[in-house]
């Protein structure tokens, strides 16, 4: 979303709704740390992880907060991955409804401080240690000068295996998107498995094949669209032509449930996923014996093995009538003690290069092949429209796997929908 003269009026004028009105299930005591020094009130905490397992873990160790403040009440609430962009935005704009802390994906954070919606952190309690944090992490929190986050987890992606099914078919985990294709015909021919499900419903699942072939969204320094162009096209016909020779099978909706059901039931040998996905996994028939799940790089394309940085920040509410102890959960949550937590219960990357020593953690086998897969990822452009850049390439990528476009027809419609969205871009 580009702010134009009204965009800017609102935001100024929210600065007095929000100062007025605050987060509306926040305490209305949170300014008691002003006056005792100690922390009380309520903060609403809105996590965006996987229900069903991660959400269990990061739910106990939020609540586990008031052992530490014994004052304050965290009120968690979970909120669809999907839905909270957008509902943390209508919340914040209509000055009601706001949580006080939000679990913000990495390209959500610039869009909502450039809106208004978020308190800086500079100077508070929220970046404790900031040194310690990993540089590529830290750099999606930070807009205009100013830090709006603080880094909780990064993250990017790999091609999970069943070791089992590999061993059946003779075939070894396939290192370009030529011998994808042909490790999964052996599959198919040795076990009748179909080698690989590719999301279709999500562009995040686009983004290795549009980095392998040397292309990207957006060339953000030089206010650049580039989806259209050469590599933006020939990635669409790549994951095209996995699905049309039956490499891989795809869908239109629900796509992470059909994919984690299909990979953990056996019914394909490889899925495209990341740290994230390693606990829901591992809950799957397949992968009792934890030791049976593989994780290799994404297959090259022919400019190069890419896959994107993701990740998610906890950024704190402007409107929040409780920031002191907002800021000390923000730091809570990022802290080593609870990233090391996190670390080894659902195998997430932490942000701080001092958890990386932690005996649980330098002796997991999921964060020890993802942490030099995050160290090469591919920076996505930290710009306010980025998190909007999903959407055109969602609707094309679908329409191309589906067979309701071509890879040039769809490239040329992102990129046209990119221009409308990023004003004055060549």
């Amino acid at each position: 979303m580009r702010r134009g003269i009204a965009a800017t009026a609102l935001v100024a004028a929210l600065g007095v709704t929000l100062a007025a009105c605050g987060g509306s299930d926040s305490g209305s005591n949170g300014g008691g740390s002003k006056g005792s020094g100690e922390l009380s009130g309520t903060v609403t905490w809105w996590d965006t992880s996987t229900v069903g397992s991660e959400d269990k873990v990061f739910k106990k160790i939020a609540e586990d907060f008031t052992k530490k403040h014994p004052k304050v009440t965290v009120k968690y609430v979970n909120v669809p991955f999907g839905e909270a962009q957008n509902k943390f935005k209508n919340a914040a704009q209509s000055g009601s409804g706001a949580p006080d802390v939000i679990r913000s994906e990495v390209a959500w954070t610039p869009e909502f401080a450039d809106l208004g919606y978020l308190a800086p952190l500079d100077g508070t309690a929220a970046l404790k240690n900031a040194d310690d944090f990993l540089d590529q992490a830290a750099a999606s929190t930070k807009y205009n000068g100013k830090t709006y986050a603080v880094p909780q987890v990064i993250d990017s992606m790999g091609i999970f295996y069943n070791k089992k099914i590999f061993k059946e078919a003779g075939v070894e985990v396939p290192k370009s998107i030529a011998e994808l294709k042909t490790v999964s015909a052996t599959i198919k021919e040795k076990t009748g498995k179909t080698g690989l499900y590719l999301r279709g419903d999500d562009p995040y699942w686009f983004l290795s094949f549009l980095y392998g072939e040397g292309g990207d969204l957006v060339d953000a320094e030089k206010k650049t669209v580039t989806i259209d162009g050469e590599p933006g096209v020939k990635a669409l016909k790549v994951v095209k032509d996995l699905v049309d020779s039956k490499t891989a099978i795809t869908d239109a909706t629900n796509g992470w449930d059909n994919m984690q059901a299909a990979f953990k039931d056996g019914k394909v040998a490889m899925m495209i996923n990341g740290p994230w996905a390693v606990a829901d996994t591992y809950a799957g028939k397949e992968f009792a014996d934890k030791a049976n799940l593989g994780i290799a790089p994404v297959p090259a394309g022919t400019g190069g093995q890419g896959a994107p940085q993701g990740g998610h920040n906890l950024a704190v509410y402007a409107g929040s009538k409780n920031l002191d102890a907002s800021y000390a959960f923000a730091e809570y949550m990022t802290s080593v003690e609870t990233q090391t937590a996190i670390a080894k219960e659902l195998s997430l990357l932490p942000t701080r290069e001092s958890v990386y020593i932690k005996p649980d953690v330098a002796t997991n086998e999921m964060i020890a092949f993802f942490k030099p897969v995050v160290e090469k990822s591919v920076e996505r452009p930290w710009i306010p429209e980025g998190g909007s850049l999903f959407e055109p390439v969602k609707v094309e990528y679908t329409k191309v796997l589906t067979g309701q476009t071509t890879p040039e027809a769809g490239a040329k419609a992102i990129g046209e929908s990119y221009r409308k969205l990023l004003k004055d871009w060549k």
